[in-house]
């Protein structure tokens, strides 16, 4: 049985190569090229639509696929709990329909994320540096954002307490963000494509963990695995993770 499948953002850098991943692939079939502004209509009569975008246009590209019942794998980053809480009330009006929303679609970044999750409990201090190209539109990376996440959620559970940092005037901002009070520092440097290290300290020791991808191509397999998985998890899921069994 083969797989329609729309792609919106399909211009983009990260569309393109969803559009010929999804040609060459064994069991689907393009159906439909969609890009900012178009009327996305049925979407070219697609069972699962691959949306790669910007963050103020993806839900309501994602909201219009629910609506159509067409299953939705979600590439653009910026879905804040309140936007996912929005998008659950949708599903729940649309049984069956899955949508699988991806902060990144790479294997080895997926697995740095369950790495350093399992390193966090071990070391007193963590921070995370995430590097992309110039013209990302947003920082901290989702990427960045599920991995502090993570590690947060291992330190708690560990009991760790906060950790060790003396500063007290940082007028610029220097010491970065703090996602669920791990630092999170933002490279934005052209030449990049997709960069993330987790460092982590403890007395007389380091370990540094870090994923690289030096082109899109990396993320197709997780794009092709989300697009097989999506109709057979109805609701919402976050994170490749699960479809991959992590």
């Amino acid at each position: 049985m083969t797989t329609a499948v729309a792609v919106i953002g399909a211009s983009g850098r990260m569309g393109s190569q969803a559009c010929q991943a999804v040609e060459a692939a064994d069991g689907l079939e393009l159906v439909g090229r969609f890009d900012d502004g178009d009327d996305l209509g049925d979407l070219g009569g697609a069972d699962v639509a691959v949306e790669l975008t910007v963050p103020s246009a993806s839900p309501a590209n994602v909201r219009h696929c629910v609506e159509q019942g067409v299953h939705a794998v979600v590439g653009t980053t910026g879905w804040t709990p309140e936007r996912l809480a929005e998008l659950e009330t949708v599903l729940a009006g649309h049984e069956g329909v899955g949508v699988l929303i991806a902060p990144n679609f790479s294997v080895g970044a997926i697995l740095l994320m369950r790495f350093a999750r399992e390193a966090a409990r071990f070391y007193e201090s963590v921070e995370i540096v995430e590097l992309h190209h110039p013209d990302k539109v947003d920082a901290p990376s989702g990427t960045a954002v599920r991995t502090a996440e993570g590690i947060a959620l291992a330190r708690a559970e560990a009991g760790l307490g906060e950790m060790p940092d003396a500063t007290t005037h940082d007028p610029h901002g220097a010491r970065g963000a703090r996602i669920e009070g791990i630092p999170v520092h933002a490279v934005r440097l052209r030449g990049l494509v997709a960069h993330q290290e987790v460092l982590l300290g403890a007395e007389g020791e380091a370990l540094t963990i870090r994923h690289d991808s030096f082109d899109r191509a990396s993320f197709m397999p997780g794009v092709l695995a989300g697009v097989r998985a999506v109709a057979s998890r109805p609701g919402l899921t976050v994170g490749l993770e699960h479809v991959l069994d992590l």
